[in-house]
């Protein structure tokens, strides 16, 4: 099986995609209502975790997009050597 950096790269975005689908969706059902400051039913440390999960997909993100630089440089060195 041929895995390359640029197939590493497009699995590592579409899985921070569904990370941060899932964490938005989470914060999005939880219990707080436009101009509310607090909520007997909203706890703080509920947000903590879909938060957390934004925060990894964003650093994923960025993980991929450093690689598909460095394909992209590897592959400009390698065509400028051969030329």
């Amino acid at each position: 099986m041929d895995i390359s950096a640029t197939t590493s790269a497009v699995n590592l975005i579409n899985s921070a995609q569904h990370k941060s689908a899932g964490a938005a969706q989470e914060i999005a059902q939880l219990p707080i209502q436009a101009n509310e400051v607090g909520s007997s039913e909203f706890n703080a440390s509920d947000i903590i975790k879909p938060v957390l999960s934004l925060k990894e997909a964003e650093l994923e993100t960025s993980a991929a997009v450093k690689l598909l630089q460095a394909d992209k440089e590897t592959i400009g060195s390698l065509l400028n050597i051969k030329a």
